[in-house]
């Protein structure tokens, strides 16, 4: 009996007295309560792609299953734009086998409609530079910032040490993760220079003052809050579910795709902005459902 309840919550949740199985939309879940979305978002985390064996809880192998699963529900809930929250790849010997995980995850990351962002996280920067991360995904910035759906969305990069280097090529420590000053002002002008609510995308914990946190954690949050504008921070890295509320900020911390073995112990979500101003996340397998005011 305890098994049949376990498999059922990973497949399936109850919302408001209805059964929703894992196949329904965000779209359908929204459309039977009434509600619509201004912008829409597919969340993955912590994907870890190499092709390796096991090592403890990380199935590595096993992402390109998990993300085919994800990719055709993001197809059917048609988000705006898909974020990868960081550690899109696990490390390599070399920079060669580091670049072939990354060419075959980005390949298969790439099957998704619409526009793409990637937060870089201490394993994608492991044995490759920031610079081969970046251009292996067509980008050619670590940190910016960009409007949509009347939002303005911010992605951070904590991959620097407290000395101010950039991890990258064996030079990183993932225990210290730090947003260095020329990122914090650039930062605080950004947010200065918009006229809308604000939801930001990191990969390092900061919310949390343990080992999967940003150093200077208290110095970023202090700029968000003096901002007034920032409704949510949507992060990965600790692998699991999590979310705290922090002088009015939502820190939600995802579940890691890369976890367990089986489409079961997958994870991934869609997060919706909605006309009323609150923000939901549908999550799917692994990952939990959050429903908050703005």
């Amino acid at each position: 009996m305890s098994e049949r309840i376990f498999q059922l919550s990973r497949r399936a949740f109850v919302r408001n007295g209805s059964l929703f199985l894992l196949g329904a939309t965000a779209a359908n879940l929204l459309a039977s309560e009434g509600r619509s979305q201004k912008v829409r978002v597919g969340l993955v985390t912590d994907l870890h792609y190499a092709d390796k064996p096991p090592n403890g809880s990380r199935y590595y192998r096993e992402t390109l299953t998990k993300l085919a699963e994800a990719a055709k529900q993001f197809t059917a809930d048609k988000p705006d734009f898909v974020v990868e929250l960081g550690d899109f790849i696990d490390k390599a010997d070399s920079v060669a086998d580091e670049q072939s995980y990354l060419k075959q995850v980005h390949e298969a990351f790439t099957t998704i409609p619409g526009p793409k962002h990637y937060v870089l996280g201490n394993h994608c920067v492991e044995t490759l530079t920031k610079e081969e991360f970046l251009g292996g995904v067509g980008r050619q910035e670590s940190f910016y910032s960009f409007d949509a759906g009347g939002f303005h969305f911010v992605v951070l990069d904590s991959c620097f040490r407290s000395d101010g280097k950039s991890y990258g090529r064996r030079g990183s420590a993932w225990t210290d993760a730090n947003i260095p000053a020329h990122e914090l002002d650039w930062l605080q002008a950004d947010l200065k220079a918009t006229d809308t609510k604000v939801i930001v995308f990191a990969h390092q914990r900061l919310d949390d003052g343990k080992k999967y946190a940003v150093r200077n954690a208290v110095d970023v949050r202090k700029v968000l809050e003096e901002s007034g504008k920032a409704l949510a921070v949507f992060q990965g890295h600790s692998h699991k579910n999590d979310l705290q509320e922090i002088s009015g900020i939502h820190y939600c911390t995802l579940a890691a795709m890369v976890e367990g073995t089986g489409a079961e112990n997958n994870g991934y979500s869609v997060m919706d902005v909605l006309d009323d101003g609150a923000i939901r996340i549908t999550g799917f397998r692994q990952q939990a459902n959050y429903d908050w005011k703005a």
